[in-house]
């Protein structure tokens, strides 16, 4: 049922549109793995009417078109519509049930959504893992919020297990005033022209040139409506700050240091060929001012410093051939550059901004193929969040882990990090039948413990 007929349309932002097309449509799943088994389906519908769709009006919306624009129209919500409790056989093996929640993912993550019905929905697995007494998957449009503002909606829902009266918090995003200044005064003007010379035509070839055909990288098309394998793992970040601390280097650079390493290896364990291969990763980065998660009231004000919405650019960074570098930090430090570098270039935000005019002129859809072709033109994907340092609980059920999912980018090779209660949680989704999950996991624990062992014999590095 429509509410208020055509009155009070939003208009869909740039990037909503971009991922909403026929070209290319994505969604964020997340996943919170439970302590205890899930009984909370007499409360789900007053939790979903009470507290989740308050949350944000596009929640209550379907996405409509007038004159070639997409704009967000209110509906009546039918929550019946939007929950879904699976059917497994019975006294199966928690991994047993691994093997139906990765089935149930993957085809989650091919569904288009239903017509004329706000586009997210609730998956409540019932069947214990080996990570969980039970799941609970939350499945959204990317078009409702990037994973900022999906993270934020999800966590106003949750609760502290400890003390439900206290707030979550989040580990700290803010830079220092003199790290801010420092990096505005000691980036060189013609340095800093230079490198966004240099990536506007990195952009622009990536979607003419595409990565070599590699152990992470098949020749299929349409690799987003494929079946997928999914697998994950989890770091102390305790150890991977040590890390952090001795090179003078951020978080984000160890982690993604780490995961080139370890795909370097995995591609040189399968091929060896594939040593010296063209590869290139697309990491996300968050174009909102720095800082700590709002609460949604905040977010959703005009104006607001960190906003509701989809408000981040792909940085692309080349990932290093094992041949180029020395030893297993030199990843670390070789990363840090890279993106240290691709920050002070203004490529993404000219990229941004020939996707606006190429909307304004042409269509949603011709930006859309433009993104498209990029990413299925590169090796993976990889993007992050920052999760609670405190237990959440949803309706007094403990939550013991999460992790997210990215469906709908045409690449075979998806990374996505989180972190959660002093641990992080790399999730990876993967083509089926292409990458090895045991064996890239081997290879990634193998990569960290190489650059322990490196990162211990070197003092300090400056940044």
């Amino acid at each position: 049922m429509e509410v208020g007929k055509m009155e009070g349309l939003e208009p869909v932002s740039p990037n909503g549109q971009y991922f909403s097309s026929d070209v290319i449509t994505l969604s964020v799943l997340a996943v919170l793995e439970f302590e205890i088994p899930i009984d909370i389906e007499s409360q789900t519908m007053s939790l979903l009417k009470n507290v989740f769709l308050p949350i944000s009006p596009r929640f209550s919306s379907i996405m409509v078109e007038n004159d070639g624009k997409k704009e967000w129209k209110r509906v009546e919500v039918k929550l019946e519509d939007h929950v879904n409790i699976p059917i497994f056989p019975s006294n199966l093996s928690p991994e047993s049930y691994d093997e139906y929640l990765e089935d149930y993912l993957s085809n989650l993550s091919t569904e288009r959504y239903p017509q004329g019905k706000p586009l997210w929905e609730v998956h409540i697995i019932k069947y214990p893992t080996s990570n969980a007494a039970g799941n609970i998957i939350f499945k959204f449009h990317h078009a409702l919020g990037d994973g900022y503002s999906l993270m934020g909606a999800l966590i106003s829902t949750l609760q502290r297990a400890d003390n439900p009266s206290l707030p979550l918090t989040f580990p700290s995003r803010q830079q220092s005033e003199s790290k801010k200044r420092e990096n505005f005064f000691v980036t060189k003007i013609f340095s800093s022209a230079c490198n966004t010379i240099s990536d506007i035509w990195c952009g622009i070839s990536k979607t003419l040139k595409e990565d070599d055909l590699t152990p992470i990288k098949s020749s299929n098309d349409a690799i987003e409506f494929r079946p997928s394998t999914i697998a994950t793992m989890t770091f102390s970040l305790d150890q991977l700050k040590s890390i952090k601390n001795k090179l003078g280097v951020t978080l984000n650079d160890v982690l993604t240091g780490m995961i080139f390493f370890g795909t370097r290896l995995y591609m040189q364990e399968i091929d060896q060929s594939s040593s010296t291969a063209d590869c290139t990763a697309m990491v996300l980065l968050n174009t909102r001012i720095m800082g700590d998660y709002m609460p949604i009231e905040e977010m959703i004000k005009p104006n607001s410093k960190m906003p509701w919405g989809n408000r981040f650019t792909f940085l692309q960074v080349p990932i290093p051939n094992l041949t180029e570098l020395s030893n297993a930090e030199d990843f670390i430090r070789n990363t840090h550059k890279m993106i240290k570098r691709k920050r002070n270039s203004l490529g993404a935000y000219f990229t941004s901004r020939l996707l606006e005019i190429v909307n304004k002129f042409g269509s949603h859809e011709a930006s859309s193929r433009y993104i498209h072709r990029t990413l299925k033109n590169s090796s993976m994907v990889i993007s992050n969040m920052i999760g609670p340092v405190e237990q959440m609980s949803l309706a007094n059920h403990p939550i013991k882990g999460f992790y997210f999912l990215v469906p709908g980018l045409p690449q075979g090779f998806d990374i996505t990090i989180v972190s959660y209660m002093g641990n992080v949680r790399l999730a990876f989704k993967m083509e089926k039948g292409i990458i090895d999950p045991q064996k890239l996991k081997s290879c990634m624990a193998n990569a960290l413990d190489m650059i322990v062992k490196d990162s211990n014999k070197n003092p300090k590095l400056n940044n």
